[in-house]
């Protein structure tokens, strides 16, 4: 399974130290160094059309992300860039950068300028908390675009939180490895390369499936399959009030997958009017044989809709459970608590809240990994930055690249195809992080249908671009 790391701040420390016992002091800096001028100079190449006679302003701070900063001007002196530095705690300058960049005719400033572009070397992974005053008061004075050294100044590199003024970066420039920030808070990072320096890391303990990947393993029909063989998808869902919740997770289910969709529940009419392939049932225990079930969505919280909860969970069958269901579980969580059988449950912040009794905070990885541990069962936590968490395992994250599925009935979508893939026999961790790659790029697909700006999307359009979503990533892995 093909996917990318993210290195928390101990974990990049931990390989940087067993690099140095690698390679010439300095040499780390100065790789991490040239990437970063490398992508400046592209930078500055794609907006302004040349590289010599423009003008980057360093921000510099202490320590060795203010070294990297320096040590990247001086680099971009040789090319003809002319470079000023703002010093934010000269007595505590990189001494080596400083001199680099002071040999090859760089500036010492007090204030940024109008420079073509601004490097954010302020502070790196050992920083925490927001920009400090002065820094703050430079960077809310910028109007120019910001490349961030490794991360941007003011976010957290381990959980992405942003508790005060922080850099909002165009472009973040990685040193070595992916950090959580890269993913958690992608809004502040822009756009991220990669820079590799040498670093032999661990196995990561937050991670996020390729799309290529995800492509190549998504169930399509083999050879020997029929309807039955490429799984049975259950869908109890919807209801009077909400019949809309079973469409469109009943829908979801249909286009992700190629096997069969039974659904249960009281909105037949409306569902077998958009979708005459499903076999409905007004009753869980008259649908017919399924690989797996949904229940949740607009299902009602009621003791009608407890018992059909419990009847499901009762089963040996993977369980999702989404939106009425996860109200329900809250008020009872001994029904799904160490269910032998795969179970996924997706909350959004609030239906966190209400299942542990305490907010999400700061730290979403460690807060969906220890629901996780404690419940034994798998947790997709909603957001633009998706966490998926086993027991025990790797977190998954997606980061949707925007929040165009912020729209009511998105996540009855989510909850279908997370079912599909379920009953297609995929493992529960990779089945909810891989709907969250389809359902975010149907919902990106959707919004920039024949636009590039993009307009608000809503649920039912977002379900008629799963399969061209799934399209993508399979050309994706057919290409690589």
């Amino acid at each position: 399974m093909s996917q990318r790391g993210y290195f928390t701040a101990d974990e990049v420390r931990a390989a940087e130290a067993e690099l140095f016992t690698r390679v010439p002091d300095g040499v780390p800096m100065r790789r991490a160094a040239h990437g970063l001028a490398t992508v400046v100079a592209g930078e500055l190449r794609a907006r302004t059309g040349g590289v010599a006679g423009r003008s980057v302003t360093l921000l510099v701070g202490s320590g060795d992300n203010g070294g990297d900063a320096l040590w990247a001007g001086s680099m971009l002196r040789r090319r003809g860039v002319a470079v000023s530095a703002v010093l934010l705690n000269p007595e505590r300058a990189h001494a080596k950068g400083l001199a680099a960049l002071r040999r090859t005719g760089g500036r010492i400033v007090a204030e940024s300028g109008t420079p073509d572009l601004v490097i954010d070397g302020i502070v790196g992974i050992s920083g925490r908390g927001p920009l400090r005053p002065r820094a703050a008061e430079l960077v809310a004075a910028l109007d120019v675009p910001i490349i961030a050294a490794d991360l941007p100044s003011g976010v957290d590199p381990d959980t992405g939180a942003v508790s005060g003024p922080a850099v909002r970066a165009d472009v973040t420039v990685a040193f070595g490895a992916y950090k959580p920030v890269h993913a958690l808070a992608a809004p502040y990072c822009g756009r991220i390369e990669l820079v590799p320096i040498g670093l032999r890391l661990p196995e990561p303990n937050l991670a996020a499936l390729e799309p290529s990947s995800i492509g190549e393993s998504w169930p399509v029909p083999g050879p020997a399959d029929d309807k039955y063989t490429q799984g049975v998808t259950g869908i109890c869902a919807g209801s009077a009030t909400y019949p809309g919740a079973a469409v469109l997770c009943t829908g979801a289910a249909v286009a992700a997958t190629s096997g069969m969709v039974r659904y249960a529940g009281t909105a037949a009419h409306d569902v077998l009017a958009r979708f005459p392939e499903v076999i409905a049932a007004e009753d869980v225990s008259k649908t017919g044989r399924v690989q797996s079930w949904v229940f949740g969505p607009g299902a009602g919280t009621d003791a009608e809709a407890r018992d059909r909860l419990a009847e499901i969970l009762a089963t040996d069958l993977p369980v999702v459970v989404d939106a009425d269901g996860l109200t329900l579980l809250a008020a009872d969580p001994d029904l799904v608590r160490n269910r032998p059988a795969p179970t996924v449950l997706t909350p959004h912040a609030g239906e966190f809240a209400r299942l542990t009794g305490r907010e999400v905070g700061a730290d979403r990885v460690a807060a969906v990994r220890a629901l996780a541990e404690s419940w034994q069962v798998t947790i997709l936590l909603k957001g633009r930055a998706t966490l998926v968490a086993d027991p025990g395992r790797v977190v998954h994250v997606n980061e949707a690249g925007g929040s165009w599925a912020a729209t009511a009935g998105a996540g009855d979508v989510l909850s279908g195809i997370i079912g599909a893939l379920l009953a297609a026999g995929r493992p529960p961790a990779w089945s909810a992080a891989a709907a969250a790659r389809v359902h975010a790029l149907a919902a990106n697909l959707s919004a920039h249908e024949e636009f590039s700006a993009g307009a608000p999307t809503s649920a039912a359009p977002l379900l008629e671009h799963i399969r061209p979503a799934i399209r993508v990533l399979r050309t994706l892995a057919t290409a690589g």
